[in-house]
């Protein structure tokens, strides 16, 4: 069964949103035996909507529309529906009542521009909406199953779980699907294929694979559809993490820091972390998992040189000497930090995040990361891009990474 989703605003176009909603809808779809084979995203214009909803839904069993069902004059999704099933609307009472229930609950105004999310192309069935005002729609269209839902990402999830999902695995027996995604971290994309090349060679044609590149990490998606999908999977999983080790870090939806955390806990062992340039982002990524008391104690944002050497017992004739920047200042920040914080292990970052700051011998992006206790360091310097967010992000990630390094190299 064939399938194409449709994301409505104008906001998606113009980079002030981000369209998450067709990666979930596509993620989702599949794991039931639905193939995606185009997704678009369109402004609020009528006309650009009317075009592509007659044009997407040509080809395919389903179209998977977000966006467009609220109250404001620009959301016109349920007009340009009605023009393509060449119906008129008609106002739904029902919604109406629960719309006002909605803003008596919770003591709110409601306003006469809420009466436009009332009316419906006559014929179609609703899909109740019990995280906000805006019910889906189920429509046929020709050949075609049309779904539509609130631009909302959790306002969709919703309908999609509660009734889109169970409805079409219902009606459809799907050729069962299978995957399984490898995290590695610690290795760039190419060399991750160099590893797995001949490997893949020897696989069962039923067998696809994807390469997933991330910040400091890559995943390996394997997946297969047919009766014999789930053995398939797990045999080539089982052959390609045999290639890959000791760079594979987990399976699936598991984070770096999950990882971390798991063999902080196994081995006993404390972290603490000392951060200049990543400003904080590294505890943050730790303490986003839960259980993450369970190992790690604490951390400080030394910032300004005065805090490396106050509450880090940095020497300042090392700043003086090597630079705030330096494989020197962040390996007595890991021993500082040990100290301040009473830990087994810490990790310490500092660097240029940029986009200003560099000089010519440490332009902006360099970036040196420490992980040790006081008997053993490990440290790398990096060069990184002139962006201040991603060269955040990445420190922070490849942080962990160095970190997961260390612990296994004990």
């Amino acid at each position: 069964m064939k399938a194409a989703i449709l994301a409505i605003g104008t906001e998606l176009l113009i980079g002030q949103t981000i369209d998450t909603n067709s990666a979930w809808i596509g993620e989702h779809v599949t794991a039931i035996g639905l193939t995606i084979t185009q997704t678009l995203a369109i402004a609020d214009d009528k006309p650009v909507m009317i075009d592509a909803i007659k044009s997407l839904s040509k080809d395919v069993d389903y179209l998977f529309i977000t966006g467009g069902l609220g109250p404001t004059k620009d959301d016109i999704t349920k007009d340009a529906l009605a023009e393509v099933l060449g119906v008129e609307m008609k106002f739904d009472q029902s919604t109406n009542d629960r719309i006002v229930s909605y803003f008596v609950e919770r003591n709110l105004q409601i306003s006469e521009l809420h009466k436009a999310q009332c009316y419906f192309p006559i014929g179609i069935q609703l899909l109740e909406n019990t995280m906000g005002t805006a019910p889906g729609m189920l429509m046929q269209h020709q050949n075609c199953q049309i779904i539509s839902m609130p631009g909302v990402p959790y306002e969709m999830k919703e309908i999609m779980k509660g009734k889109v999902l169970p409805l079409i695995e219902s009606n459809h027996k799907r050729q069962p699907y299978y995957q399984k995604t490898i995290h590695t971290a610690g290795i760039p994309e190419s060399s991750v294929a160099d590893l797995i090349e001949a490997t893949l060679d020897n696989l069962p044609e039923s067998i696809d694979i994807a390469y997933l590149p991330s910040l400091g990490t890559v995943k390996v998606r394997v997946s297969a559809i047919g009766q014999e999908s789930e053995l398939q999977v797990k045999n080539a999983v089982d052959l390609l993490v045999d290639k890959l080790q000791p760079y594979v870090y987990g399976y699936d939806g598991l984070e770096i820091q999950e990882a971390v955390q798991q063999l902080m806990i196994d081995r006993g062992l404390t972290l603490a972390t000392a951060e200049s340039c990543t400003g904080g982002y590294i505890s943050h990524l730790i303490t986003s998992i839960s259980g993450s008391s369970g190992h790690y104690n604490g951390g400080i944002v030394a910032y300004a040189n005065e805090v490396k050497i106050n509450q880090l017992n940095v020497n300042p004739n090392t700043i003086t000497q090597y630079g705030a920047v330096s494989e020197e200042v962040v390996k007595e920040m890991v021993i500082g930090c040990i100290d301040s914080l009473r830990s087994d292990i810490a990790i310490a970052v500092s660097g240029i995040a940029g986009p200003t700051g560099g000089t010519e011998l440490k332009p902006v992006g360099t970036i040196w990361i420490c992980v040790g206790n006081k008997e053993r360091q490990f440290t790398r310097k990096f060069g990184l891009t002139k962006n201040r967010i991603i060269n955040i992000r990445y420190s922070s990630r490849a942080a962990l990474i160095l970190l997961r390094k260390f612990l296994l190299d004990q």
